[in-house]
């Protein structure tokens, strides 16, 4: 299931995708409906996928200007997960980039994440993303190469967005060899957030369900062990989409909140409190 916006990266992914003689692949496209002209980009991705056969699905919605860059995420990949079980496919495939990637550190450096921001954009189980240590600059010169046809983003230009602010005004202040630093750093880090997700995921194995944590226990952990246990632990059931404040939210609730109280994780999920136990249940 190959994510597809009409932008550069994603034709260029597109494109090589296509060539390879052993993948099966549908094209997806999300209409976040923040812009006026969204609908050529949908006719541009339709009109490629038409020429090479390649069956293509897409969803409207109409976000609006000014949506935050979160809400138009967690749209995106909700409907990306939902095309990506209703074909079948092994895997969403993402055209996110080594620019991409730089990025995302930066931000989440500021958002206050810890190394595991360092580290979020990354292949996973069911989501792969094979262009990450490929730079911006050679995906346009591939899409150049190719004579490949795509569209800008005028939100792009937009530096109210902060990836926009990080991308136009600190990423390009680099220089090539703290750049290279960077990429090592999160290189290295990468295997070793791993494994502590790992060892993680293993301790959460020995608890006697999986949608439900020893409240005693947790209330115990250090507060900083007790936001990656809930991290991981809610990834574990398919939660996904939790900002550093919804996480902060929800050990507090989990830890503070008396018997019988509720709080909200999600659109699907609540967290249910009790005196010996944290349950994760949907709505």
């Amino acid at each position: 299931m190959v994510a597809v916006s009409g932008g550069v990266d994603s034709m260029a992914l597109l494109d090589m995708l296509r060539q390879q003689p052993d993948v099966s692949m549908v094209v997806a496209h999300f209409d976040h409906g923040i812009r006026p002209d969204t609908h050529e980009d949908r006719q541009l991705i339709q009109d490629v996928t038409r020429q090479h056969a390649i069956p293509f699905v897409y969803e409207e919605a109409q976000l609006g200007p000014g949506v935050s860059e979160n809400t138009a995420r967690v749209a995106r990949y909700d409907f990306l997960r939902r095309a990506k079980e209703a074909h079948g496919a092994q895997a969403i495939v993402t055209a996110h980039h080594q620019d991409d990637l730089l990025e995302t550190a930066v931000l989440n450096i500021m958002r206050g994440t810890g190394p595991r921001g360092l580290v979020s954009l990354r292949s996973r189980p069911g989501l792969e993303r094979p262009l990450l240590h490929v730079p911006k600059k050679d995906l346009v010169a591939y899409a150049k190469d190719q004579g490949l046809v795509w569209r800008e983003d005028s939100t792009n230009a937009d530096t109210r967005y902060a990836r926009n602010y990080v991308r136009q005004h600190i990423i390009p202040k680099f220089s090539a060899a703290q750049r290279q630093e960077l990429l090592h750093h999160i290189t290295q880090l990468g295997p070793v957030q791993q494994e502590l997700e790992q060892l993680l995921v293993d301790y959460l194995h020995l608890h006697p369900g999986q949608s439900e944590l020893n409240r005693h226990w947790f209330i115990m952990l250090p507060h900083a062990v007790s936001r990656e246990v809930m991290l991981v632990w809610l990834q574990r059931h398919q939660v996904t989409d939790i900002t550093s404040k919804t996480l902060e939210r929800l050990v507090r609730a989990a830890k503070t909140y008396a018997p019988g109280q509720v709080a909200d994780v999600d659109k699907i999920h609540v967290l249910h409190i009790t005196k010996d136990s944290l349950a994760l249940k949907r709505r």
